[in-house]
């Protein structure tokens, strides 16, 4: 099985676009050229660009403080390889991890911020005891996503 969340990340990115648009479009019409004229609906021009560019960095900032990440998983050949970066508007460093399915020994789940935030630990059988692998966010991943990861996950890790 192998799937991604790129339509997610995708999303936000247009969403990210559109909102940056209308906050450049907002000053450009308010302050530069002066076309909209104040008060606009009873509210001043510094509260409407007050709550325009808190909405705009709501959408900015969110998917860097729920961790967003792009996450590509498959187990299609011998090996549970997941291909993971962060999402937010920096972008980050591409990682990569690779288990062989036979040393795969389990793993954990943990919600913080009252469930904003979801990670998966991996673990792996070595010759010097257990390993852990940091901790991937897959807050992007849809319910249905997550569903499928801990069916294929549960279904690679061997009784003792």
């Amino acid at each position: 099985m192998t799937f991604d969340n790129s339509k997610t990340i995708i999303n936000f990115r247009i969403r990210l676009f559109f909102a940056t648009l209308f906050a450049i479009t907002w000053i450009a019409l308010a302050y530069l050229i002066k076309l909209i004229k104040f008060p606009l609906l009873g509210i001043d021009d510094g509260i409407w660009t007050l709550v325009i560019m808190v909405i705009w960095a709501l959408i900015a900032f969110m998917p860097m403080i729920r961790n967003y990440q792009y996450i590509s998983y498959s187990d299609d050949n011998e090996n549970i390889a997941f291909k993971f970066f962060n999402a937010g508007i920096t972008g980050g460093k591409k990682n990569s991890i690779e288990i062989y399915k036979p040393t795969f020994e389990g793993f954990e789940t943990e919600s913080k911020l009252f469930g904003l935030n979801t990670s998966i630990t991996l673990y792996q059988k070595t010759s010097a005891g257990k390993a852990k692998f940091p901790p991937l966010y897959i807050t992007a991943l849809t319910k249905d996503q997550k569903a499928k990861l801990y069916r294929s996950l549960s279904s690679y890790i061997q009784d003792k």
